[in-house]
C-alpha cells in the first residue's frame, strides 16, 4: 500500500518544542536502516516522502491482494513500537497519521501514543494534524482529507540510562518522520525474551481498545513476559495463503492463530471449504516452524453468530444516539447447507486439532468462549455487539496470559 498522502513536496515538519534548559535537541530523521535497529513489531517498511511507513505484512504478501480492507489494516501498526535506549528527559515523535472516519457515525477517538519506561506505562498522548480517511460504509466509497504532519510530545522523563518504547496507535495509520531527543539514543540490547507470533480478526488488531498497549494481545504479552508480533488484523482474518507464508517466514518461539468470526461475518465460505483451509494454513504455518509450540484459538462469545450465518451488516438505526451496531444477516436453516457459524466453527477446530495433534505434539486448542463467554456477556456485553470494550480487553488479555503463558500453558517454554 503506498502512503496515503505522499504529494511530490511534502509539508514541512514542526518546528521543535524548547528542549530542556542548557541541552539541544538531538534530530534522528527515521529511515528504513533507522527503522530496522528501533522499530519491532513490524515486518517492513516502506520509504515515503516523510519517512517510513510500517507494515504488518510483507511486500510479497501486499503484493498479493487488492482488498482495501486487509490493505488499511496491515498498515495499521497495532504491536509496533520503537524501542531504545537513553538519558533523554524529553522525546518528540514526528509523525503523520490517517484516522478513520466514518460517513453517519460519530467520530473515532484520536490514536493513543503509549511511552513505557522500563517496561511500565509512564505517559500517553496523541498527535495533531494527519489524514482523515472517511468511508462510506454503505457502499464501501473512501475519500481521503489530507492533513500535515504533527508531533507527540513526552516531557519529565527520569534523567538517568533507560529504556524507552512508544507503542503506536493501533487503530491510526502512522509514517514515522523525525525522532526528536535531548541525548543520544541507541539499540536496546536483546533481553532473550521469547517471540509470541499472533494472527487474529479485529479483536486481536485492537478494536475499541482504549490504547496500543492495553489491547489484549499486548497486555497477555506483558504479563506473559514475551515480545509481540500482532499480525491481528482488522476484518481479514480469512485463512490467506498469503498471511500464512508471512508467518512461515517470520522469526517466532511461539505462536498463535485465531480464527473463525471474519469467516462467519464474511459468508466467506462453507463447511467444505473451512476445514482443507485451515489444515493448508496450519500446514504452511508448520513449513516455517515445525516444532514451535502452536495454539489454534476459536472465536470469543459473539451472541449474533452463534447460531446465525454471516453475512454481518451495521445496523445504522441507532447512529443517531451515538451508537452503530453490527447485525447477522444470514438464516439459521442455512447450516444445513454448510454455512457457517461460531458453533459450527468451534467444532470443526476443535476436531482438526484433535486429528493433527495425534503427530504433532505442540500443536493446541483454546475454546475462546474461556476468554470471554456467556456469563461475561451478561457482566459486559459488546457495545456494538461485535468488538469488545477496553474492559473486556483487558479480561481477555488476563485470561489469555494465564490459560496460554501460565504454568504448563500450551505457550510456556518447554510444555507439551
Amino acid at each position: 500500500m503506498n502512503s496515503p498522502h505522499d504529494p511530490a513536496v511534502p509539508d514541512p515538519a514542526p518546528a521543535p518544542s524548547a528542549a530542556p534548559w542548557g541541552t539541544d535537541w538531538i534530530t534522528t530523521p527515521i529511515t528504513p536502516a533507522l527503522a530496522e535497529d528501533l522499530l519491532r513489531g513490524a515486518f517492513d517498511v516502506e520509504a515515503t516522502a516523510y519517512g517510513v511507513l510500517p507494515h504488518r505484512l510483507p511486500a510479497r504478501a501486499r503484493a498479493q491482494f487488492t482488498d482495501e480492507q486487509v490493505a488499511r489494516a496491515e498498515a495499521q501498526p497495532s504491536g509496533v513500537r520503537l524501542v531504545f535506549r537513553t538519558r533523554s528527559t524529553t522525546v518528540e515523535l514526528d509523525a503523520l497519521r490517517t484516522k478513520m472516519g466514518y460517513h453517519g457515525a460519530p467520530p473515532r477517538p484520536d490514536g493513543v501514543y503509549d511511552l513505557l519506561v522500563d517496561g511500565a506505562l509512564t505517559r500517553q498522548a496523541t498527535v495533531n494534524g494527519g489524514n482523515v480517511l472517511m468511508m462510506d460504509m454503505a457502499t464501501g466509497t473512501t475519500e481521503t482529507v489530507p492533513g500535515p504532519v504533527g508531533t507527540v510530545r513526552f516531557a519529565g522523563l527520569p534523567d538517568r540510562v533507560k529504556d524507552v518504547e512508544i507503542w503506536l496507535p493501533h487503530n491510526e495509520i502512522t509514517e514515522l518522520v523525525t525522532l526528536r531527543t535531548d541525548a543520544p539514543v541507541e539499540p536496546v540490547p536483546d533481553r532473550g525474551r521469547k517471540v509470541w507470533l499472533h494472527h487474529g480478526s479485529s479483536i486481536s488488531h485492537g478494536s475499541d481498545g482504549a490504547s496500543p498497549t492495553t489491547i489484549w494481545p499486548a497486555l497477555a504479552a506483558s504479563l506473559g513476559g514475551v515480545e509481540l508480533v500482532n499480525l491481528g488484523l482488522s476484518g481479514s482474518a480469512l485463512l490467506d495463503p498469503f498471511t500464512a507464508r508471512a508467518m512461515r517466514d517470520t522469526h517466532a518461539d511461539v505462536i498463535s492463530v485465531k480464527i473463525g468470526i471474519n469467516i462467519v461475518n464474511a459468508d466467506l465460505m462453507r463447511l467444505r471449504a473451512f476445514g482443507p483451509a485451515v489444515h493448508g494454513f496450519l500446514d504452511t504455518i508448520r513449513e516455517g516452524h515445525p516444532t514451535a509450540p502452536l495454539l489454534v484459538v476459536s472465536p470469543i462469545l459473539c451472541p449474533i453468530h452463534e447460531d446465525t450465518p454471516g453475512p454481518c451488516a451495521p445496523d445504522f438505526s441507532n447512529v443517531g444516539e451515538g451508537r452503530l451496531r453490527f447485525a447477522a444477516m444470514g438464516d439459521p436453516a442455512e447450516r444445513a447447507a454448510g454455512k457457517l457459524t461460531l458453533d459450527v466453527i468451534r467444532d470443526e477446530l476443535a476436531r482438526i486439532v484433535k486429528q493433527r495433534a495425534a503427530d504433532d505434539v505442540n500443536l493446541h486448542y483454546l475454546d475462546g468462549r474461556d476468554l470471554y463467554g456467556q456469563a461475561d456477556y451478561a457482566e459486559l456485553p459488546l457495545p456494538d455487539e461485535l468488538h469488545p470494550d477496553a474492559a473486556t480487553h483487558r479480561l481477555m488479555g488476563e485470561r489469555f496470559a494465564t490459560l496460554a503463558f501460565g504454568t504448563d500453558g500450551p505457550l510456556t517454554p518447554g510444555s507439551r
